[in-house]
């Protein structure tokens, strides 16, 4: 288990829980980033993310990105 922002591009990931709550948390479910969905870092840029997170390419910063806990999938 690691915050996302600490994973390198290209792995197939999973979300285990986000520590995040009310208006960020809302907006990053409606987004798809909840417990048990599939992501992929696509590239990191100055402290931005892009992921892949239901076949749609998303950006997040590295505050959220320390926030997302998840693991690799094997």
């Amino acid at each position: 288990m690691m915050p996302l922002g600490l994973m390198d591009e290209g792995v197939d990931l999973q979300i285990l829980k986000i520590n995040e709550k009310g208006q960020s948390m809302a907006f990053l479910e409606r987004l798809g980033f909840v417990s048990g969905s599939k992501i992929k870092i696509i590239q990191k840029i100055n402290g931005n993310i892009i992921v892949n997170i239901k076949d749609t390419r998303i950006a997040i910063n590295e505050d959220i990105a320390k926030k997302i806990i998840v693991k690799e999938i094997v």
